[in-house]
C-alpha cells in the first residue's frame, strides 16, 4: 500500500489554516489529519465540522480523516460526513455500542477508521475488523500535540499489521504521536503505511524538504 503523510493541522497556525493546508499539499502531503477535542474525552478543545466545511468550500478537496476525540460521538459522525470527511476515526471507549457507531460512520458515506490508545488491548478487532478501513494506533496519549514517541506502539504496530494482514482486508494501518523523521522509518518497518505528522511538518520552515525526507527514511527502511 502505498505510504501516506498526513499532516495534522492541530500544529498549523490557525490564522491562516487555509495557506497551511495548501502549502503541505503542494509540499508532498497525501492527506490532512483533522483532530477534534471535546476537552471532555481528552483534556483539550481544537475545531468542530464548521472549519472542515470552511476548508472545502475554500477549495481543498484532499483525502481528509477526521479523528473524533469526543465523548459520545455519535452525534457529530453526522455533521463531520456531511461537513466533508472521507475517514472518520473513533475511540472504542467513545461509545456504549462499538458496532452501532462504526455501522453509524459507514451509513454516512465515510469511511471507518477505530483508533488505539497505548493501553487500549488490539483484543476488539476481534469483534469489528470486518467493518474497518482504518485502524490508528496512537503512539502517545491523545490531547496534545508535540508528545513523544512511546516505544512500545512499535510492538502493536506489528500486532495490528499481523492482525490486518490475516483479516485479507484493504485496511490503512496510520501512526499518530511523535513520528519525526528519525524514527518514521522503525514505524514503517513494523508495518505502518499512513503516517500523522504535525509539530514536525508545520514545526519546520520547508515543508517540502521535510515531507521527502520523511518519505525517504520511510523507503530506506522499507526496500
Amino acid at each position: 500500500m502505498e505510504p501516506w503523510i498526513s499532516p495534522s493541522i492541530l500544529a498549523a497556525d490557525f490564522s491562516r489554516l487555509g495557506d497551511e493546508v495548501r502549502a503541505v499539499l503542494s509540499a508532498g502531503a497525501n492527506t490532512i489529519h483533522f483532530d477534534v477535542m471535546d476537552n471532555h474525552y481528552v483534556p483539550n478543545l481544537s475545531i468542530g465540522p464548521l472549519v472542515l466545511e470552511s476548508l472545502r468550500k475554500a477549495g481543498i478537496d484532499a483525502v481528509v480523516d477526521v479523528h473524533l476525540m469526543v465523548k459520545p460521538v455519535d452525534r457529530l459522525i453526522g455533521d463531520f460526513a456531511t461537513a466533508g470527511a472521507d475517514y472518520i476515526t473513533i475511540h472504542p471507549e467513545s461509545t456504549e455500542h462499538l458496532h452501532r457507531t462504526l455501522s453509524l460512520i459507514a451509513e454516512s458515506g465515510a469511511k471507518v477508521g477505530l483508533v488505539f490508545n497505548p493501553a487500549t488491548p488490539l483484543s476488539i478487532l476481534e469483534e469489528v475488523i470486518h467493518l474497518l478501513d482504518l485502524i490508528l494506533i496512537m503512539s502517545v496519549n491523545p490531547g496534545f500535540g508535540g508528545q513523544s514517541f512511546i516505544n512500545s506502539s512499535l510492538d502493536k504496530l506489528a500486532h495490528a499489521r499481523e492482525l490486518i494482514d490475516a483479516s485479507g482486508r484493504n485496511i490503512r494501518l496510520q501512526i499518530d504521536g511523535g513520528v519525526k523523521v528519525n524514527n518514521i522509518g522503525q514505524v514503517a518497518a513494523a508495518g505502518a503505511d499512513t503516517f500523522v505528522a504535525g509539530t514536525a511538518i508545520f514545526g519546520t520552515d520547508d515543508y517540502a524538504k521535510t515531507i521527502a525526507d520523511l518519505r525517504n527514511a520511510i523507503s530506506s527502511a522499507t526496500t
